[in-house]
């Protein structure tokens, strides 16, 4: 079942995260799934179902490739609960495409609808009616009333949408004690909340499980027909290499966005992953041939980050291929907000007020590391930094040494330009999901077993 909402804000995270654990109680094997590119909201489907949270978007994947990907995730388990992103009907642009709807057409599921019902009661029976009428397509199984203050409240929202045909699953009270806190994107990654976070979605699983008919739920998501076709697998689109290089992959508090599908191809082609903590260790993990940093808040870690001058200067002094993404390439700046950083590219690296959000369709102006000349790539964009350019200029005093100054960015799109590439390195603002581009996993571990990528 897909877990959808008439806007962002109005409870899905809750809802979703809270049956989720509330079904694993029951004893159920649950597959937690999370529509669009978000890498928070998986976190905490993650802890409430122990198994990864997976996403699932057709701009960055493929609308072909959105049934095999489920699939994979799903194999072996009860039932799966995806999470729909922002607004039911709310796409790409002015389109919905890669939609919460999208997703649940692609899947056949049925949607369930969670209704922020605080300020109304006649009207959520208005609401619901537009939202079940606007595409045929969308099949509306349910609504969870969220935020309701009283039983007398949720008396009138329950007779309303009675006129609306849409039964009432669940009714979950105003309760500020399972609010989980938020900063500039977002909320909190479990990753960093450690034992409260795993306290916060008991409670969720808690709250929903006495708040929602979960029989129900269950029945509802027994609807969706078996999906036909192939499941995806990581070892039909790589060809593994000979050694099992090591692939070092960042993570710990700073570097929490991955989708849990680039190590199993990085896995596929042949590699051993080691995951390592820039905040805390101070080597890179023995007999490392290739380096992964992803996304994730260094911002809110950059003195601790800075701090760690052996494993700065381990990266600074790596002479494999390195592949960074957004908080990647903060971290291999000179600098970010006035802290010293890695130096592998020539660039300072701020925060600013402005939030950069959005679906990219870049074209790769230059040969690095993952990309070739002319190749597109299906993005997104998530942070509120700025990188200036060249601020460094290259030749300071090693480890902290730009290898080279690029006049070109690595992307261009249709309003804008982004990253920093050579033979060796990808560094851009671009996040990818490399299941749609399994090349990038074939290029980086490949390379690392490449003399020339090692000089």
């Amino acid at each position: 079942m897909v877990i959808a909402a008439p806007s962002s804000g109005s409870g899905k995270t809750t809802v979703a995260t809270g049956l989720i654990a509330a079904l694993r109680s029951r004893g159920l094997k649950v597959s937690p799934h999370k529509a669009g590119p978000d890498y928070i909201d998986p976190g905490y489907h993650a802890l409430a179902a122990g198994r990864p949270g997976r996403n699932l978007d057709p701009w960055l994947v493929g609308e072909e490739k959105v049934a095999p990907l489920f699939r994979h995730g799903a194999a072996g388990c009860d039932v799966a609960v995806v999470e729909g992103v922002m607004g039911l009907f709310d796409g790409r642009g002015d389109t919905g495409f890669a939609s919460t709807a999208h997703v649940a057409d692609l899947l056949a599921a049925p949607v369930v609808l969670v209704v922020d019902a605080a300020r109304q009661s006649r009207s959520v029976a208005a609401l619901v009616h537009g939202f079940a009428t606007f595409e045929p397509g969308v099949r509306l199984g349910g609504v969870v009333l969220n935020r309701v203050g009283s039983d007398r409240h949720e008396e009138l929202c329950r007779s309303a949408l009675e006129s609306a045909g849409v039964p009432v699953l669940g009714a979950v009270r105003r309760d500020d004690s399972v609010v989980n806190p938020s900063r500039h994107l977002g909320l909190v990654p479990a990753a960093e909340r450690g034992p409260d976070a795993v306290r916060a979605v008991e409670r969720l699983g808690e709250l929903v499980a006495r708040s929602c008919d979960l029989d129900a739920l269950l029945r509802l998501a027994a609807t969706a027909p078996p999906l036909p076709g192939p499941v995806w697998d990581p070892a039909d689109h790589v060809v593994p290499v000979d050694g099992r290089p090591v692939v070092a992959v960042a993570g710990g508090p700073a570097f929490t966005f991955s989708y849990a599908e680039h190590v199993e191809l990085l896995r596929a082609a042949g590699a051993d992953v080691a995951v390592f903590d820039p905040l805390r260790d101070e080597a890179l993990p023995d007999g490392t041939a290739a380096l992964v940093i992803g996304g994730g808040f260094p911002e809110a870690h950059a003195a601790e980050l800075a701090a760690n001058a052996p494993m700065r200067d381990a990266v600074a002094a790596f002479a494999g291929p390195v592949a960074a993404e957004c908080a990647g390439l903060l971290y291999l700046c000179e600098e970010l907000d006035g802290r010293r950083m890695c130096g592998l590219v020539p660039g300072a690296a701020r925060m600013t007020s402005r939030l950069t959000l959005g679906y990219r369709e870049a074209v790769a102006v230059a040969s690095s590391l993952l990309t070739r000349p002319g190749e597109r790539f299906h993005g997104h964009e998530f942070h509120r930094t700025a990188v200036t350019r060249g601020a460094f200029p290259c030749g300071g005093t090693p480890p902290h040494t730009p290898r080279n100054c690029p006049v070109e960015p690595l992307f261009r799109w249709r309003d804008g330009a982004d990253g920093f590439g050579d033979d060796r390195i990808t560094a851009s603002y671009l996040h990818l999901h490399w299941a749609g581009h399994p090349e990038a996993a074939q290029r980086l571990v490949s390379s690392s077993r490449s003399p020339s990528a090692l000089r």
